[in-house]
């Protein structure tokens, strides 16, 4: 046996359980993982209010660090004994998960169990949201909102490595500290960000807009575009937009927008190594660093999630079996 966290029904915070559990067997091309530590992402909190639909009993987490236990039948890439990590798991909420083979991310000398965790979801969608969502050039001035969150510090850190001005909003002062700390070269408070971003840019506005927050933040992003800006939309932690209509774009300055997930940029095994082999080598090498905001034990996923819907959090917020 081992021990998972379950929500049986959706609900908030308090319907996350730490239950005995059955130990995964794994099938043909899985990975029997003994997780170090798992990531929490917001993702896991839609999912557990009901805002996306699951199956119930549910076991969250998707994102997670470990050592292979055991292999299933066909396994040829790894061992038992090697050190991995992945973005794309299932129930890591959980003492020991499994991992499908093309899923799993070796983790390099350098890195440690809690980096390794903390970097493959928040570390790959930093990369394909400069990289891909909208393709970054040097000189290019950039918004990206949230700049102490997880992956706001991580693209805060690859945009000024690109050679792009940075823009960033914060909401307390410790955590403009912080975002300064990652490189950003002016931080704003949310409040009037547009017209200060309009300021700062003698009024043409950014290149592009990453806006994690969504609902609070979606008008006035838009309104900090230049024209043909580009707004990528990539989460909700302020809620879910309403219906736009098309013509805002028109009227914006010919805008575009996007609406990203990380998985549709993990299509194939060369995608997967490209963004995964980039984050996990420059924080191998220093280049790039990751703050663990946060560690809970695993029985308290509830109050993780407590901190994390209230904004109490910065950087990555683990939890630790």
């Amino acid at each position: 046996m081992t021990h998972a966290i379950i929500a049986r029904q959706p609900g908030g915070p308090e319907v996350l359980e730490y239950r005995e559990a059955e130990m995964p067997v794994p099938g043909a091309g899985q990975l029997l993982v003994k997780v170090a530590a798992t990531g929490v992402n917001f993702v896991e909190t839609y999912q557990r209010s009901g805002l996306y639909k699951v199956a119930f009993p549910f076991v969250p987490g998707s994102e997670c660090s470990g050592t292979v236990e055991a292999v299933g039948e066909g396994v040829e890439l790894f061992s038992v004994g090697d050190r991995v990590a992945t973005a794309e798991g299932a129930r890591s909420y959980a003492g020991y998960t499994l991992v499908e083979e093309h899923k799993a991310l070796p983790v390099p000398d350098g890195v440690d169990d809690f980096t390794a965790a903390a970097l493959p979801l928040q570390g790959m969608t930093a990369h394909f949201l400069m990289n891909s969502s909208f393709r970054v050039e040097p000189g290019q001035t950039v918004l990206a909102h949230a700049g102490a969150g997880g992956v706001g510090l991580l693209l805060t850190q690859l945009l000024k490595a690109r050679g792009a001005r940075v823009i960033t909003t914060v909401s307390t002062d410790e955590k403009e500290a912080l975002s300064r700390e990652a490189g950003a070269d002016v931080v704003l408070r949310y409040d009037g960000f547009a017209q200060k971003v309009r300021e700062l840019t003698d009024g043409e506005g950014v290149h592009a807009v990453f806006d994690g927050v969504g609902k609070d933040t979606f008008d006035a992003s838009l309104e900090s575009l230049r024209v043909r800006g580009s707004m990528v939309l990539y989460g909700a932690a302020s809620g879910p937009v309403p219906p736009v209509d098309p013509m805002r774009l028109h009227a914006g300055g010919s805008l575009s927008l996007t609406r990203p997930t990380v998985g549709h940029f993990l299509q194939n095994a060369q995608e997967r190594h490209w963004r995964s082999a980039e984050i996990f080598d420059a924080a191998a090498r220093g280049a790039l660093k990751v703050r663990i905001g946060a560690r809970y034990p695993l029985p308290e996923a509830a109050q993780a999630h407590r901190d994390l819907e209230g904004r109490r959090t910065t950087g990555k917020v683990l939890l630790v079996p």
